[in-house]
């Protein structure tokens, strides 16, 4: 049953694209490309990274320019036809719902976007705004859809989190978030990029449910997802090359085993060479906690935590979605200010005890989703990588000729050096990710902390990045810290883990 139109579609084809040429920052992404999404199909775009799939969604959504080539939105032009609204900018792409794997968000006076440091400052985070009103603003050019505020809050199980800042939701909420605003549009159709990416295991479990949901209403979906990711609710998959649609079909004729990845090669070598540049001197504790307790209000985010972290340590650090992970993380690196009030000893010195915070980063080694979302986009991929030497979010000096050709070296042996001068923002997402896992590892510090690390990469990136850190860890002493949701990304040398559920430690 179609609960979402109410004005019904005359055409059958919703959109196509006939030998459209694609351009995104005055490079063709695209040449020559043909595609077409009927009434009834649901598609799956895959590829390996740099393909283009975030690209390709971005042209679906009208945010690329086409050179040649003829685009036509056939469905969306008997809607706007059909529809009686009186809005001079309702246009074809108001009816288009995009999820990206970078969202926006400003402050409430809308000037200034929400920064990093701000998730665990709370004066700062007053001026994020809450889940309820950010929703709340959202327009939908079909009121009468099937959609409505209270069903999207309801079935993404945004209820709890209403009240919450939007700067303080973990990876696994805002997705929820950003899904639900998009459903709240009741658009003709929605675009996800990697939409189960940051979600925990019950989350991806109740996704494809929620897809069946999404087309049972009327609304068409195409998302970028993995090979071995790609829903029931899907009926049709495109396989992105370099340039073009390698291929199309049917999903049941999708046989993603074939799109396995090479065995993963490294420069070892090289790499103990870049590890003998600095070594970091020998400590017990890397990380102690005693009864540590966390809580925003009235709201326990961590309720009388023990750990205790021993140099050359590899642990696992997992559970669901709001369990405190981020926050956990947030003590250790420095990033929020509660940790003064608490019993926590960072290297081998108890917190407060005189070490500033930026002496604490210079001992470790981290990236997070959040990291990636709230990092400024105008450096070069060089200038990023540099950056960690000072723990800074971009270089904020003259870069370094020594410093510099360390960056190099790292970015040769995660292959992007190609991407040297490029700006951050032109790179694919994939591309900026391995740069800021570079930043990480470019000081080569005592402790990393790698939350959710493989997030936007291709399953040759992932074994590929899985095998240097088990070579790092072989060659140094380095301790390590692991989040993912997924048990299959884990490298072989964690043999610790610590499950976190409701801010307490799971037995």
């Amino acid at each position: 049953m179609n609960h979402n139109n109410e004005l019904p579609l005359v055409t059958d084809t919703i959109l196509s694209f006939d030998n459209i040429t694609i351009r995104n920052f005055n490079k063709v992404i695209f040449e020559k490309l043909n595609f077409a999404l009927k009434a009834g199909e649901h598609w799956a775009i895959v590829g390996r990274s740099g393909s283009g799939k975030s690209v390709f969604l971005d042209a679906l959504a009208g945010k690329t320019s086409f050179p040649s080539g003829v685009a036509a939105y056939p469905a969306f032009d008997e809607y706007i036809k059909a529809s009686e609204s009186d809005d001079p900018l309702f246009n074809r792409f108001k009816l288009i719902s995009q999820v990206s794997s970078r969202h926006r968000f400003t402050n409430l006076s809308n000037t200034t976007d929400l920064y990093y440091q701000q998730r665990f400052n709370s004066m700062d985070s007053e001026d994020s705004p809450t889940v309820e009103q950010y929703l709340s603003e959202v327009k939908s050019y079909n009121t009468g859809g099937y959609w409505s505020f209270e069903r999207s809050v309801t079935r993404l199980n945004l209820e709890p989190l209403l009240d919450k800042q939007l700067i303080k939701l973990s990876n696994g909420e805002t997705k929820r978030l950003m899904l639900a605003a998009a459903l709240i549009r009741n658009p003709i159709l929605l675009l996800l990029d990697n939409p189960l990416t940051g979600l925990d295991i019950s989350a991806r479990a109740d996704f494809n449910g929620l897809l069946h949901e999404i087309k049972s209403s009327g609304i068409s979906i195409i998302m970028a997802t993995s090979p071995g990711e790609v829903p029931d609710a899907i009926t049709h998959v495109a396989v992105l090359g370099i340039g073009k649609i390698e291929e199309q079909l049917p999903r049941d004729l999708f046989k993603h085993e074939e799109y396995k990845a090479l065995s993963p090669d490294l420069d070892t070598p090289e790499l103990e060479s870049l590890l003998s540049i600095s070594e970091a001197p020998d400590y017990q504790v890397i990380v102690g906690m005693k009864d540590v307790t966390i809580k925003y209000g009235d709201k326990t985010i961590l309720e009388n935590l023990n750990w205790e972290i021993t140099q050359g340590e590899r642990w696992m650090l997992c559970g669901p979605n709001g369990a405190g992970k981020s926050t956990l993380l947030s003590l250790i690196n420095g990033d929020n200010p509660q940790a003064f009030a608490n019993n926590i000893i960072l290297f081998d010195k108890k917190k407060g005890g005189g070490e500033s915070i930026w002496e604490i980063k210079k001992k470790i080694g981290f990236v997070s989703p959040e990291l990636f979302q709230y990092f400024p986009m105008e450096s070069s991929c060089m200038h990023v990588i540099e950056s960690g030497f000072y723990d800074t979010l971009g270089l904020f000096r003259r870069s370094n000729e020594d410093k510099a050709s360390i960056c190099l070296r790292w970015m040769h042996l995660l292959q992007i050096d190609t991407f040297a001068g490029s700006l951050f923002k032109n790179v694919s997402v994939s591309v900026q990710r391995l740069c800021l896992l570079a930043r990480a590892l470019i000081k080569n510090p005592p402790l990393l902390i790698f939350d959710e690390p493989c997030q936007g990469m291709d399953q040759e990136q992932q074994e590929r990045f899985q095998y240097l850190v088990d070579e790092i860890c072989k060659r140094s002493k380095v301790s390590l810290i692991y989040v993912s949701h997924y048990e299959a990304e884990k490298p072989n040398s964690v043999t610790r883990v610590l499950r976190l559920d409701n801010g307490r430690e799971a037995r």
